[in-house]
């Protein structure tokens, strides 16, 4: 079965309240089965003009991503980000 992946870049406008949705998040990240792969602060932009912090999370499947996404602990975790953060999030499903 392939692999499901949450890729997200955030632009932190407010770092302590980012810091407090990772906090959230990380505990809900691991209910979930998911598995942190890439959390760079300063990725190379090659196209774009935003730069920001860039995240790759494994999970089993796309499903254990939909759910993680969906559960009301992320839900919880990602009210406190909308408000220290923008952020461009997609759900994708591996080969």
């Amino acid at each position: 079965m392939p692999k499901g992946y949450l890729v997200a870049h955030i632009r932190v406008h407010d770092a302590e309240g980012f810091k407090k949705f990772a906090e959230m998040a990380m505990p809900a990240i691991a209910e979930y089965g998911g598995k942190v792969l890439v959390r760079n602060p300063n990725p190379e932009v090659r196209e774009g003009s935003d730069s920001g912090v860039a995240v790759v999370i494994e999970f089993e499947s796309i499903e254990n991503a939909r759910n993680f996404y969906e559960s009301s602990e992320y839900t919880a975790a990602k009210a406190v980000r909308e408000l220290a953060a923008d952020t461009d999030l997609i759900l994708v499903e591996g080969m």
